[in-house]
């Protein structure tokens, strides 16, 4: 949270530091929850399903865990010696089961606090109305059932539409206002709810954590206003300096919607279906209690998205490709925050090693080992509209480092034998990586997985990304089969080479 923000707050006693287990760290209140309990003097460790996420974070002072609540045995290293564990996790990603494996998660979770001696679980749920036919909406009031059927006390926030980067409804709006200066919309624009501010939020979370009051109960927490989301969107235009046109239309149900909405934006589709579900309700924040409880100045909602804006600005450098981060979308807030992407893998019966000198050689002389004609032509269409695509050379024929050129693209990270990032470099409407990363299958097989994200400006962004996906996958297929041919061709001479 930065300073400005952290004025509109009131704070109250700081509370004795605690030692303090995120589970969920790697998504996007965790990720902002980290730094928020550090600063507040706590022992954090963070958790995620998988720990290179979070190496990522390059968080200083944070114990990293893996584990994964659908895995019983991984939970009770994770939860020793914590007093307050953040339950933070949801399996939208996951398709139209995640309902299912929720409550399984919240089960495995509570039994695993209460063996380890956890004192309180702070869960973030969502605002539920009376009447939720929404899986989503009705899945996470179950959660937090399940977490109270333990014996490990919980505190329970219910948040509606988060406004913050990386938030996904507020990454649909984003992107809506962006790409849409027309926009036909489904009838749930004009659903209305509290949007509340992330910095608020966190101010929540942090605080009840400790409140002897609350302890065992259950809260809304919203933000001052009670508007719909066309709203949202027309207030987030006048931030932006968009004046978007909205018309709403019965004929596009939430089935519907939640393909349009894949279409049009960059959000996940499963998480946009798990969305729309809740957005086509009325839902009022009853935050009177908490209000009393924690009582801070709670931002609007323009406000809110001012203070996102600028939060996005301090998130300048990451350690390696990060969803979202402004360094990879150009520096640009118009840039979608969700990347489209699209991948090929090929398995090499070969090492790490082998795959990795086969893919340090890219670019240069030695071209991109599949489709050179495709790779030329795109670089001649970039040329012709006065960009870079006819640059060639690298500074070292087989070596790489960070910062190092090839051709047009620029080496943005790179772990050996395990993963290269590239940013890509030729003029087009959006900002794009392409990252090749290698996993070891077995002693004697390595995948190799090539995947281009990109982050689209608008519709022009999205119409070039549907144009290009083809050849995308087609061109990352053969490629990753070339590499795995010339992994195993080295494999075999060196194998040749020691047995003269």
């Amino acid at each position: 949270m930065s300073e400005p923000d952290r004025d509109h707050i009131s704070t109250g006693a700081p509370a004795a530091p605690q030692s303090a287990l995120v589970f969920g760290a790697s998504g996007y209140i965790g990720a902002n929850l980290v730094p928020r309990l550090l600063a507040e003097g706590w022992q954090v460790r963070a958790c995620a399903r998988n720990r290179q996420v979070l190496e990522a974070r390059a968080w200083r002072e944070v114990e990293l865990a893996e584990a994964d609540a659908l895995k019983p045995d991984s939970l009770a290293a994770t939860l020793t010696g914590v007093d307050i564990a953040y339950y933070l996790v949801h399996s939208m990603a996951a398709g139209r089961d995640f309902g299912r494996l929720d409550l399984i998660a919240a089960d495995n979770f509570a039994c695993a606090a209460a063996h380890a001696g956890v004192r309180r679980i702070v869960y973030l749920g969502g605002l539920v109305p009376r009447d939720a036919d929404s899986e989503h909406l009705v899945s996470r009031a179950q959660t937090g059932d399940r977490l109270r059927a333990g014996s490990v006390p919980v505190t329970e926030i219910r948040a509606g539409i988060i406004v913050g980067a990386g938030s996904a409804a507020y990454e649909v709006m984003r992107d809506l206002v962006y790409n849409l200066p027309l926009m036909v919309t489904p009838r749930w624009v004009r659903s209305k709810s509290s949007p509340i501010a992330l910095a608020n939020l966190l101010e929540y979370l942090v605080r009840v954590a400790t409140l002897p009051a609350a302890e065992g109960r259950t809260f809304d927490a919203g933000g001052p206003e009670y508007i719909s989301y066309a709203t949202m969107m027309l207030q987030f235009g006048e931030v932006v300096g968009k004046q978007p046109v909205i018309i709403p239309v019965p004929v596009l149900t939430p089935t519907l919607s939640s393909y349009w909405l894949a279409l049009i934006t960059a959000v996940p589709a499963n998480i946009a279906r798990a969305l729309i579900g809740g957005l086509k309700h009325d839902i009022p924040a009853q935050d009177e209690e908490l209000r009393a409880l924690v009582p801070q100045r709670l931002l609007t909602f323009k406000e809110a998205v001012i203070a996102a804006l600028d939060a996005e600005k301090t998130h300048a450098v990451a350690a390696r490709w990060t969803e979202g981060a402004l360094m990879f979308r150009g520096g640009r807030h118009d840039y979608a925050f969700y990347a489209k992407r699209a991948s090929g893998s090929t398995v090499a019966l070969t090492t790490p090693a082998a795959v990795w000198s086969v893919i340090t050689q890219l670019g240069g002389d030695k071209g991109y080992f599949y489709a050179e004609v495709l790779w030329r032509l795109r670089a001649w269409m970039d040329w012709l509209v006065g960009g870079p695509g006819l640059s060639k050379g690298r500074r070292h024929p087989t070596e790489l480092r960070v910062g190092d050129t090839i051709d047009y693209w620029t080496v943005l990270a790179l772990e050996p034998e395990r993963r290269l990032t590239l940013n890509f470099g030729m003029r087009a409407p959006g900002n794009g990586v392409m990252e090749f990363e290698i996993e070891p299958v077995n002693e004697r097989e390595t995948r190799t997985t090539v995947t281009a994200y990109w982050h689209p400006a608008g519709m022009w962004g999205l119409l070039y990304w549907y144009a290009f996906v083809p050849a995308h996958l087609f061109i990352f297929k053969g490629m990753t089969r070339a590499i795995a041919r010339r992994a195993e061709a080295i494999a075999r001479s060196q194998t040749a080479a020691g047995a003269c």
